[in-house]
């Protein structure tokens, strides 16, 4: 067991793919790599791009040697079944849709265990940090449309017509099951919290070519394997009030077996005290303004995380405050504790 709790910070991983761009600079003043990025995978315990510890006596390791070191102490009682797999349950992105992504599905956790290779399924959520005016997304399938509608426009390259659009604003919310149709379009940036799965399944990609000149493959059978025709298409994500009141408010706005994000806004100057108690890691993002995490071991210093970033809270952390600069707003994500006899 580790003696070293407290904050982490990660060195985000860039990842390039033909719809990104650098909003992520000019929007919000990250600093890039040359050329054009897609993804900002902030904090990932994913094999293909793990993040490495930017602070403290941990850092230069990667957050899957932090789960095989620490274990229950950095992931919780919560996550036994991801550490028991050596998985860190989440993963945490940004994405710059500077152009539209694929139409794409992704599996859940038995499907993807089945055919691939124990991979983890995919159930994510989108919190939309900057969209252009009428920016929209894809979410699901059009009203009456069956799986053999949909594979026949799949073959009559008429797929369009099968799919729900919806707008969207900055500050909005987008659960995305796994199973559902669904595609980031131009002009919009997002922060993403999801499983640590990195499965996608490709259905159409607008009729264009990679950086190659080839068409991006895609994944028909599996993807209608999986796709959930019968789920409508719900609305945005409608926020719901846990607390309100003296420069503070507290929405919770997805609540799932795989995880637990509340949206926090507080005025400048204010501070709220949590504590991890062993049961789950928290993972604060600062999406708006700029705040300290400070915890009570006078060993470690304070964490300062400014708009776009993030913080990884082991576990068995303790008592911790969360203190805001100026006002800011955050995404908090947790994992739920097990329902009885999963």
């Amino acid at each position: 067991m580790t003696t070293d709790i407290y904050p982490l910070t990660f060195e985000p991983v860039f990842r390039d793919y033909i719809w990104g761009g650098r909003n992520l600079e000019t929007l919000f003043g990250r600093h890039l790599p040359e050329g054009r990025i897609a993804e900002s995978w902030e904090i990932s315990g994913h094999p293909s791009s793990p993040t490495v510890v930017s602070n403290g006596p941990l850092a230069g390791k990667t957050l899957p040697e932090l789960v095989t070191e620490m274990g229950v102490d950095l992931v919780g009682t919560a996550s036994a079944e991801m550490l028991a797999r050596g998985k860190f349950p989440l993963l945490v992105k940004l994405l710059d849709a500077n152009r539209d992504l694929s139409v794409q599905v992704h599996p859940n956790d038995a499907y993807a265990g089945e055919y691939e290779n124990g991979e983890l399924g995919k159930t994510e959520m989108w919190y939309i940090l900057w969209a252009a005016p009428n920016a929209e997304l894809i979410y699901g399938v059009a009203e009456g449309v069956t799986r053999e509608s949909f594979k026949k426009a799949i073959e009559s390259n008429t797929l369009e017509t099968q799919l729900n659009r919806i707008p969207i604003k900055a500050g909005d919310t987008v659960f995305v099951p796994s199973g559902t149709v669904h595609a980031l379009l131009a002009g919009t940036v997002a922060a993403e919290i999801q499983q640590n799965s990195d499965t996608t399944y490709r259905v159409y990609d607008w009729g264009r070519v990679g950086d190659d000149g080839k068409p991006r493959p895609l994944h028909i059978d599996k993807a209608l394997d999986v796709i959930d025709f019968d789920r409508a298409a719900p609305p945005l994500v409608e926020p719901v009030q846990v607390w309100s009141g003296e420069g503070l408010e507290m929405d919770s706005l997805v609540a799932c077996p795989q995880f637990r994000i509340d949206r926090v806004t507080m005025e400048q100057g204010l501070a709220i005290e949590g504590y991890c108690s062993g049961v789950t890691f928290e993972i604060w993002g600062c999406i708006k303004g700029q705040v300290r995490i400070e915890h009570d071991d006078e060993l470690w210093p304070a964490v300062d995380i400014s708009a776009v970033g993030w913080v990884l809270l082991p576990a068995t952390l303790g008592d911790f405050t969360v203190r805001a600069s100026e006002d800011s707003v955050l995404l908090r994500a947790r994992i739920p504790k097990p329902e009885k006899g999963k």
